[in-house]
């Protein structure tokens, strides 16, 4: 299945994962997932880190992950699955991974990885108590399925009796937890008389994304480190000062990042409507040109094609396009694996003209993927009525942050896209190992 396809979906399938009081797991979409995950099990579930992507989507992705074997799989490949698996216990709200771990009971999930994530989670949380004053049937229920009922049981009892360190209970409990002396706290808690019922904790142990400190109000220069820089560079500052400045924040942005080993064709509008006036003078088009420098020192090649003239001319974003598919690379005709044009969405040269052009394209042979990244002064922009083609797969962004989830959309629709994805996703789960519980 086609790594677009997959990416596409998680990001705009928003419907809950849900368990009904009769034990019906509800996705409409299983048999896409279990698609998804037949075609490659480690692709499938590594897009469900990247960012952009749903938290039911991210939920499905473990349940599915949870009820499948990895019996034939190679050992790199079920250790990039374990990380990938504990990434999502942890990096999802505490109730959404509850659901997910009754549903793989419901569902008889019975592999030894579903063992291990079960009492991960129900030993190793280190918000645990919470959840258990929260959840406490929930989780019984689960670390029952995880051992089995009769050895859950005989597991108390040895703790009951102080035989905290016998050989036995090392063998069935304490060897799947990383604190063997709290996990038996935690059983303890666990079987405890009491009631639940306690408000269940929403925020993730390890989010899988940041979460931004925005401004209350949206300013030309509070909308990422790059655009701002730049905006005070339009504005006529010192280039010696600010040039560096500029070259060290995309030098951060891009950080840890690899390098898209393929060739994209950059259609980029600065015509008058990009530049802006009053207070957005210089918004769009510093945004745009942040994600251009961005795009450079993360594509080993990169074709620009101005549109608008440099703010003089009319927005001609189908010659622009038509360029870009007959761009050389040095001395030899090297087509791009995909276009990206970026515009505010004004098309005021032959308007329609674009939509027509990329109709006619795969009619006559033309196959090379082309989208739209449409510009916007806050995230709450509709771009609905400027749609210069509304058939082209589209992103709005409008923060330096909004890259993050940007730049692997874009480069799934590449020949080399999955390979990238799938580097930056084993750069963030080394580097997860560390915080991680």
């Amino acid at each position: 299945m086609n790594t677009a396809v997959i990416l596409d979906h998680f990001r705009t399938h928003g419907a809950p994962l849900t368990l009904s009081r009769a034990g019906v797991v509800a996705w409409d979409d299983a048999e896409f997932h279990r698609a998804a995950h037949a075609a490659d099990p480690e692709r499938y579930v590594l897009l469900a880190l990247v960012p952009g992507v749903h938290e039911s989507q991210r939920a499905r992705a473990l349940l599915r992950t949870l009820l499948s074997s990895r019996a034939e799989l190679p050992e790199p490949t079920r250790v990039i699955i374990d990380k990938a698996t504990r990434a999502l216990l942890f990096g999802l709200p505490p109730a959404q991974v509850i659901t997910v771990l009754l549903a793989a009971r419901r569902l008889r999930a019975n592999h030894k990885h579903v063992t291990r994530a079960i009492l991960a989670f129900v030993l190793d949380h280190p918000d645990a108590e919470l959840l258990i004053a929260a959840r406490r049937p929930a989780l019984v229920d689960c670390f029952e399925h995880a051992l089995g009922k009769n050895t859950a049981r005989g597991c108390l009892r040895r703790i009951a009796d102080g035989d905290s360190d016998s050989v036995e209970l090392r063998r069935k409990l304490l060897r799947f937890s990383a604190n063997p002396g709290r996990a038996v706290e935690r059983v303890r808690q666990l079987y405890a008389p009491g009631t639940h019922g306690a408000p269940v904790l929403t925020e993730p142990v390890t989010p899988l994304e940041r979460k931004q400190a925005r401004e209350p109000i949206v300013t030309v220069t509070n909308r990422g480190d790059i655009a701002s820089t730049l905006v005070h560079l339009y504005r006529g500052g010192s280039a010696t000062e600010l040039g560096p400045a500029v070259a060290a924040y995309v030098h951060e942005a891009v950080r840890g990042l690899p390098v898209l080993a393929d060739h994209i064709a950059l259609v980029l509008d600065t015509s008058e409507s990009m530049r802006g006036y009053g207070d957005r003078e210089w918004a769009l088009l510093s945004q745009a040109e942040a994600l251009r420098l961005v795009l450079a020192r993360l594509c080993e090649t990169l074709t620009v094609i101005e549109v608008g003239a440099a703010q003089a001319g009319p927005t001609d974003l189908a010659t622009g396009v038509l360029d870009a598919l007959e761009a050389d690379i040095g001395d030899a005709a090297c087509p791009p694996g995909l276009i990206v044009v970026v515009t505010d969405g004004y098309e005021n040269r032959l308007p329609g003209d674009l939509a027509r052009v990329a109709a006619t394209l795969p009619a006559i042979g033309v196959h090379t993927p082309i989208v739209v990244c449409q510009a916007m002064f806050t995230g709450s922009d509709s771009r609905a009525l400027r749609d210069p083609a509304p058939a082209l797969p589209s992103a709005g962004f409008w923060h330096q942050d909004d890259f993050a989830a940007l730049l692997p959309w874009l480069f799934a629709r590449t020949p080399a896209g999955a390979d990238w994805i799938r580097t930056a996703a084993h750069h963030y789960l080394d580097n997860l190992q560390g915080v991680t519980p």
